[in-house]
């Protein structure tokens, strides 16, 4: 069979997705989970947008070994410089240059004629091949792209030295049928060589799979995905149902993908939680009602054979039963460290001794800690906000079913200790309004989520929130048994994330 290659921009063009801004351990943590699931390429960021971005990819291609870590790059000596930079320390250095070969991005965004393109191309696949084995160019806006033109550029591409050639549906244009024929053509009137042709999909029509797919059966090499399909705008080609209908449809593809399936739950949950994007529930393979049944006729035929209504194993993608642990609150720190390293995770000894603490004042206020538990605690205390403008010290709710609450707070920041109180409609208005007080800082509520982590009265709950600051969103996120606090904290989490990137304005660049 046919080998696949996943390659994966979840960090790239999923951190896209407006609200989402992920902080260099946030994004290892998810880097580090996508090498597990054995995806064959991570996009890791783009370095020359900023020097977080730069950070982010260069201790990713340090830590993730046995994944080619690959940064993008306009077609500037600059960004390859920066890509090489920070890509080199990976086993398998990639370098992505995009340019767009559209009439109407070349000249509405470039302002570049055909042959200034095409030289720009040639240049800058000259120079990256000089600094890194494997180039990847991207013709952006391809689906409408002349076709003659889409030629020239792939075949001054190949001539300059790529390894990889993608023709994306950069705005979701495209038809199946018609970006498959795409392909075909391509390889008709392109003597490639080694090069290998790759798809990328966004979703504006919903078609971003069926595109995906279509050019798997058209004869790519390459397909460009994310987890939960997160991207711009409408977002990408879901890399969980990629893989599950070329595994469920083995028989029509006819290739294979390295992808270890069982890990595709777990990674969908975290990439959940530290981008604050909520899986929907009726979402194909990931959603939770993915293998859910509630008609008796569903119901009936799946308790005498599960195959009646269910094609996919759940537990070929890693749903099972929430099964509870047998740790508690008399368990000592050597039983609890080798269960979060059988959860997968590398933690410094720091991060272990913070996670135990945690772990036992979850235990004084609930009967079970699940192993969801576990992996909330983890995500939140280790990978979480990694630098604080501002900390809540103190919190104080007065509320009932009288129209008014208050709130009060104190909190710790640049100008130092400041106490706060405010009233509000409800107690989420009052500590939001009391929290602006103390911190100064002028954002506006956008979106409030909350949701349970674990099942029972005494669970966890998730608090997303995300603030507007000049029209762009910040995501906050923060995991409490008490929704008030963590109500708090995921606010302060958002707050912190606007005031990082306002100190750092080149990180504004995506």
């Amino acid at each position: 069979m046919k080998h696949i290659q996943i390659f994966d921009t979840t960090l790239r063009d999923g951190e896209q997705s407006p609200g989402v801004s992920l902080t260099a351990g946030e994004k290892l943590e998810i880097a580090r989970q996508l090498a597990k699931l054995r995806v064959d390429v991570i996009e890791a960021g783009y370095a020359a947008a900023s020097p977080g971005d730069f950070a982010a990819v260069q201790t990713i291609a340090r830590a993730v070994k046995g994944v080619s870590v690959c940064s993008l790059a306009r077609a500037t000596e600059n960004d390859i410089l920066r890509a090489y930079e920070a890509c080199s320390p990976s086993d398998a250095p990639c370098i992505h240059l995009f340019l767009a070969t559209s009439d109407v991005h070349m000249q509405h965004k470039l302002r570049m004629t055909r042959d200034q393109v095409l030289q720009q191309i040639d240049s800058a696949v000259r120079f990256a091949r000089t600094k890194v084995p494997f180039v990847e160019f991207s013709a952006e806006d391809s689906g409408r792209t002349d076709f003659d033109f889409l030629v020239q550029a792939v075949k001054t591409a190949v001539s300059a030295g790529a390894t990889v050639i993608n023709l994306p549906d950069t705005v979701g244009y495209l038809l199946p049928q018609e970006y498959a024929q795409r392909f075909i053509r391509m390889r008709e009137q392109v003597e490639l060589g080694s090069a290998l042709l790759s798809a990328h999909c966004h979703d504006d029509l919903g078609l971003a799979v069926a595109n995906t797919l279509a050019a798997i059966s058209a004869g790519v090499d390459q397909v460009e995905v994310t987890m939960n399909g997160i991207g711009e705008r409408a977002g990408n080609a879901s890399l969980e149902e990629v893989a599950v209908a070329l595994a469920l449809r083995a028989d029509m593809y006819g290739v294979d993908t390295k992808l270890e399936l069982s890990q595709i739950a777990r990674t969908s949950k975290l990439v959940s939680r530290l981008t604050g994007m909520v899986v929907p529930g009726n979402k194909a393979v990931v959603g939770a009602n993915a293998f859910a049944h509630e008609s008796g006729i569903h119901q009936d035929g799946v308790l005498k054979e599960r195959t009646t209504y269910e094609i996919i194993d759940p537990q070929v993608v890693g749903v099972v039963e929430n099964k509870q642990l047998v740790l508690g609150k008399h368990s000592g720190r050597h039983a609890f460290f080798k269960h979060v390293e059988e959860l997968g995770y590398v933690l410094s000894d720091q991060d272990l001794q913070n996670l135990f603490m945690r772990f036992k004042e979850l235990c004084d206020k609930k009967k079970q800690v699940t192993e969801e538990d576990i992996l909330a605690l983890v995500d939140e205390r280790v990978y979480g906000e990694a630098q604080h403008t501002y900390t809540l010290d103190y919190l104080h709710v007065s509320c009932g079913n009288q129209p008014l609450s208050t709130a009060t707070v104190r909190v710790t920041g640049p100008q130092g200790v400041r106490e706060e109180a405010a009233v509000g409609n409800g107690p989420v208005e009052a500590i939001y309004r009391a929290i602006d007080r103390a911190t100064g800082e002028e954002v506006e509520l956008a979106t409030y989520q909350i949701s349970s982590v674990t099942p029972g009265q005494d669970a966890l709950g998730e608090v997303r929130v995300q603030v507007r600051v000049n029209h762009r969103l910040f995501t906050g996120r923060h995991v409490a048994s008490d929704v008030l606090d963590a109500s708090a904290r995921a606010y302060i989490d958002a707050i912190n994330r606007y005031t990082i990137m306002r100190v750092a304005p080149a990180l504004l660049v995506k």
